[in-house]
């Protein structure tokens, strides 16, 4: 209809309430400034913030994009469980909970990699999960409790293949999100492009500090050293834990990246394949990329015997102390006993690859509900 001035309008001859709305949105033009109001009440930063409603499209075309790379290359993807009868795949502390029916204490999975690698003994070659795992820990800027890991594993492959892997396909999605593999992040350049650098964490620890450290060099030597540096240093340690935590301390927070940085000690990854050449090393690599790590990968480790060692070994350290060493999994070594052929794992965090290709620089802009203390 047209009103007495003549102007355009609807004539109401009935209508009916759909929903009720008792609060109003916030200005758009204005937007939402309140960082706390955007992290609990994400409905309302969705409709008032366009930027942040690219970010969560952009993540999910980030998963879909992944799935699909992954199933060209004959990957399936499967579900393995989210309760777990005990603690395993990853050094974390776990979330617990009871299952009255059974009096059963379960512990919410902080990794899927040994029921994974269950599977691959059963003769799936190629596995992945997009899985949502939880780690009792803090929380930060890259931290949230629970988050969401693509983890795969690919039988006769090693870490040599999952480097190739993870370069191939990070590229890949930065493509078809920000439309080159060379992007801006943080207001510096960060070039994607394959191959990435690869260097071993020891080179890296005698680039950042001049000092070359060994896993047979004397202990009281390396405490020395990781002291100077200002490393924290438990009775518990061992030369391999002291460089991990000397790389750490040193090198990783101004690696800038992408590099993968190889050869990790064995006392730290006990799940990993002993390397072929460095004796006391893993064929282990992590990803850094915009001085974060982005994954975790290596040869995995399938002889029984030693797994039982190494599950051993870390029983000792929690022993000593470290509440984020792992415990024996019988059920495990019993399906390593029918035999895992030689495989290469991955573990690739995928928040993170999303807040690198959207250039967000708090894991909570690419989480819709991050974990909140409790409103006050």
């Amino acid at each position: 209809m047209k009103t007495r001035k003549g102007e355009l309008s609807v004539k109401v001859e009935s209508w009916e309430l759909l929903a009720k709305a008792r609060r109003s949105f916030p200005d758009k033009f204005h937007g939402l400034t309140d960082t706390d109001v955007r992290y609990r009440q994400r409905y309302v930063d969705l409709w008032v913030t366009p930027e942040s409603r690219e970010i969560f499209v952009a993540r999910s075309r980030i998963m879909s994009l992944s799935r699909r790379w992954l199933e060209d290359r004959g990957f399936i993807e499967v579900e393995t469980p989210v309760f777990h009868p005990i603690p395993g795949g990853a050094a974390a502390r776990p979330f617990t909970t009871h299952h009255n029916a059974l009096d059963l204490e379960l512990y919410l999975r902080i990794a899927p990699e040994l029921y994974l690698k269950r599977l691959v003994v059963g003769g799936l070659e190629r596995v992945f999960e997009m899985s949502r795992v939880f780690r009792n820990e803090g929380i930060s800027p890259r931290h949230n409790p629970e988050f969401t890991m693509l983890e795969l594993y690919q039988a006769y492959g090693d870490f040599s293949d999952m480097m190739a892997l993870t370069e191939e396909l990070i590229a890949h999605l930065a493509t078809e999100i920000c439309g080159s593999t060379t992007i801006t992040y943080g207001g510096r350049d960060l070039d994607l492009t394959t191959p990435w650098r690869r260097a071993s964490m020891v080179d890296l620890i005698e680039e950042a500090t001049g000092e070359r450290v060994g896993v047979t060099q004397d202990l009281g030597e390396l405490r020395a050293v990781a002291e100077r540096h200002g490393v924290e240093v438990k009775d518990s340690y061992g030369q391999g834990k002291l460089i991990l935590e000397l790389y750490e301390k040193t090198v990783e927070p101004d690696l800038w990246g992408p590099v993968f940085v190889t050869d990790y000690p064995k006392e730290v990854s006990p799940l990993s394949r002993d390397h072929r050449e460095l004796p006391g090393f893993t064929e282990r690599f992590e990803a850094v990329v915009a001085g974060r790590e982005l994954c975790n990968a290596f040869s995995e480790l399938v002889d029984p015997e030693e797994q039982r060692a190494r599950f051993e070994d870390q029983v000792r350290q929690k022993e000593a102390g470290d509440d984020e060493a792992m415990v024996v999994d019988e059920d495990y070594l019993r399906a390593l006993d029918y035999g895992l052929p030689p495989t290469g794992g991955l573990g690739i965090g995928m928040d993170r690859v999303v807040m690198v290709l959207t250039g967000a620089t708090n894991i909570r802009d690419v989480v819709l509900f991050p974990t909140l203390r409790p409103e006050a």
